[in-house]
């Protein structure tokens, strides 16, 4: 009996021989795309345009708008002040110390996290806390390191019991090194947290392979390790940086007016009474927005390299 004849026997005198029977569900063409998946990032778009995209272009235009609104040139020239220069340099210093302490330490904890042989619990627990510290700023962080690290603060009074005296050394929390350290506190969660996934696409193998060759620990790193996670870091440290650039919240709640800085320079444009220039803010806000921006390009054009890395 042929295979046809048997398939057909199988099936029933009334049922569909072979030829009839369903064929196979075609395959959707590379590229194209369902109405559906569309519709599950609509939220997301609108928020991107209502948030993000309409307040950029408000601010272009609001930059360009004297007090009289007509067209003008002079609250970007305005941007040449002394003290807006000053501003600038010193919250560019701010965010670039803080994203190279939160690169540096955080990589630290990750490594001993990840590649350190600490128990499950551990890295869990660290992870965890990442998640929550690195979205803690704002009003609670200042109160919190001002409690603690303010002249009256827990952690002064007790060093200053043991016979040291950090403000007498010259350290203050309102200062340029007291903002930097505060912005620690959720730069090196933010930093774990981003390193984790490219720590752990370090494959055992490659360890095992530079141990038999007869490369040492450092040379392992040196040579494998740190040129895989090269990209990662320095694409981590443009995200840091932007993060602690356009932090505003922490920065006035802990210094007011005492760090001339552009958030608290912008603070007071826009909400001021004696310094009052909407246009002069909007600038200041569009300045801050092109240096994010460049920081963030950097961001994506580094990560897109580092997951050629990682493949």
């Amino acid at each position: 009996m042929s295979d046809a004849s048997s398939a057909t026997s199988l099936a029933g005198p009334g049922s569909p021989g072979p030829a009839a029977l369903p064929s196979a569900r075609p395959r959707r063409p590379r590229g194209s795309i369902r109405f559906g998946e569309v519709l599950g990032v609509v939220p997301f778009i609108a928020f991107a345009l209502l948030f993000m995209l309409l307040p950029m272009i408000y601010l272009f235009g609001a930059a360009f708008v004297d007090r009289q609104g007509q067209f003008t040139l002079q609250n970007i020239v305005d941007l040449n002040q002394p003290q807006i220069l000053s501003a600038y340099w010193i919250s560019i210093r701010i965010s670039a110390t803080s994203a190279f302490l939160g690169v540096v330490i955080g990589l630290a904890i990750a490594l001993a996290i990840i590649r350190g042989g600490l128990p499950a619990p551990i890295r869990s627990a660290v992870m965890t806390f990442s998640g929550v510290a690195s979205n803690f700023a704002g009003v609670p962080l200042a109160f919190a390191f001002i409690a603690t690290l303010g002249r009256l603060g827990i952690a002064t009074i007790f060093l200053r019991t043991i016979g040291i005296d950090i403000y007498g050394a010259g350290f203050n929390l309102f200062g340029f090194w007291g903002l930097t350290i505060t912005y620690l506190y959720f730069q090196i969660p933010l930093m774990v947290l981003i390193i984790a996934p490219a720590i752990d696409g370090l494959k055992k193998e490659w360890g095992e392979a530079a141990a038999t060759l007869g490369a040492s620990r450092w040379q392992f790193w040196r040579y494998v390790g740190m040129p895989v996670l090269f990209p990662p870091l320095l694409g981590t440290l443009s995200l840091l940086f932007a993060n602690a650039f356009g932090a505003i919240a922490t920065a006035y709640a802990l210094t007011g007016s005492t760090l001339n800085i552009v958030p608290v320079l912008l603070y007071a444009q826009m909400r001021g009474d004696a310094l009052q220039n909407p246009g002069l803010g909007a600038a200041l806000a569009l300045g801050m927005v092109v240096v994010c921006a460049i920081a963030n390009i950097i961001y994506l054009a580094i990560s897109a390299r580092a997951e050629r890395w990682m493949k």
